[in-house]
């Protein structure tokens, strides 16, 4: 079988790629395949989720062995074929292609279609990918960058005497109203 997988990216107008996979093909080729598409260093600490209709990950394929996890069993994308964890069309995923600010990229299984072929290809690349950050990047990152309020922090309504001394007294995790 081929898969036809759609990524988009929310940070930047019109970005979207279009990768044709063998499903024999694993996590690790599309892996690669995105890196040279958007033209990426292998260098971070990537992973993908499998998500439900609601873009809540679920079972995460990492790049290399991370230890176990109760909820999922641990997978690593040079052992994880396509085909064992896509199964129908508009099956939704994403890439984490920056693990440290949580940035992805939305992914659907938008086609299977009968047939053979070798890896994976990207067949369609439009708009240009968000910046990868380096890390003199990071190291100079300013609040502005981030989109974060900067108002918000030292803000002069701030009140020590507000805060808890006994840290979180009140909190009590039997209380239904919290969830």
């Amino acid at each position: 079988m081929i898969y036809k997988i759609t990524l988009l990216n929310d940070e930047v107008d019109n970005f979207k790629r279009i990768y044709e996979c063998d499903a024999d093909a694993t996590f690790l080729d599309l892996h690669k395949a995105i890196l040279a598409s958007v033209k990426y260093k292998d260098d971070q600490m990537t992973s993908f989720f499998l998500c439900n209709d609601r873009w809540e990950k679920e079972q995460e394929i990492t790049l290399v062995e991370m230890g176990n996890s109760f909820e999922y069993d641990n997978m690593v994308m040079e052992d994880t074929h396509l085909s064992n964890m896509l199964t129908e069309p508009k099956q939704k995923l994403i890439y984490i292609f920056d693990p440290m600010f949580e940035r992805y990229f939305f992914g659907e299984l938008t086609e299977i279609k009968p047939g053979t072929m070798e890896g994976v290809k990207c067949t369609a690349s439009v708009g240009k990918a968000p910046k990868q950050l380096e890390t003199d990047d990071v190291l100079n990152l300013k609040t502005e960058d981030l989109d974060v309020d900067a108002d918000f922090y030292g803000s002069d309504d701030y009140d020590q005497d507000e805060l808890d001394p006994e840290g979180f007294g009140d909190l009590n995790f039997d209380d239904n109203s919290l969830f």
